[in-house]
């Protein structure tokens, strides 16, 4: 019940009618006093490279250069150019990014769900994923990064290429 009832307050923190300070700090603190352990088995690490990524893309949006070169690329195929933003930045930073500098929602929806396929950090999932695999299976990760690879960047070619036939 207690989750419940914290998801319902995350939510509310999404959409801004608790302010996310005071709804961190009581979601917080209410796993501080009811499960300390679930503050302990946090990947903290993957919290913080998840978080860099949407602070490196907020400041990239800031930078002239950059917002130059957004608004000239992004005209010429949102689609692809969101697919490939994807690769660097992961997905979901890439949508808060490239959505500064067009108005096609219709291609750059379909672009930042395709782009979670591709490379590893395309996605927050894989990155959790080769987590978890490499915890348990350490001497097989080189096996895991090249059918990973192989696997998801034919995706992307097959999810773009239905993309443009359907579009």
């Amino acid at each position: 019940m207690i989750y419940s009832i914290l998801f319902v307050g995350s939510l509310l923190i999404v959409f801004r009618v608790i302010p996310y300070l005071l709804g961190t700090l009581i979601i917080t603190l209410t796993l501080l006093v009811m499960d300390r352990k679930s503050l302990q088995r946090v990947n903290y690490p993957l919290l913080a490279t998840f978080a860099a990524f949407f602070v490196f893309s907020g400041n990239m949006a800031r930078i002239p250069a950059m917002s130059e070169f957004f608004s000239k690329i992004l005209p010429m195929n949102t689609l692809l150019f969101g697919i490939l933003s994807c690769q660097f930045i992961s997905n979901v930073p890439s949508a808060v990014l490239l959505s500064h500098f067009t108005h096609d929602y219709q291609a750059l929806l379909p672009a930042v769900n395709i782009g979670g396929c591709g490379t590893l950090i395309a996605s927050l999932a894989s990155l959790i994923t080769f987590s978890e695999f490499k915890k348990h299976n350490p001497t097989e990760v080189k096996s895991y990064l090249i059918k990973f690879t192989i696997i998801n960047v034919s995706f992307v070619i097959i999810l773009y290429l239905m993309e443009i036939l359907i579009a």
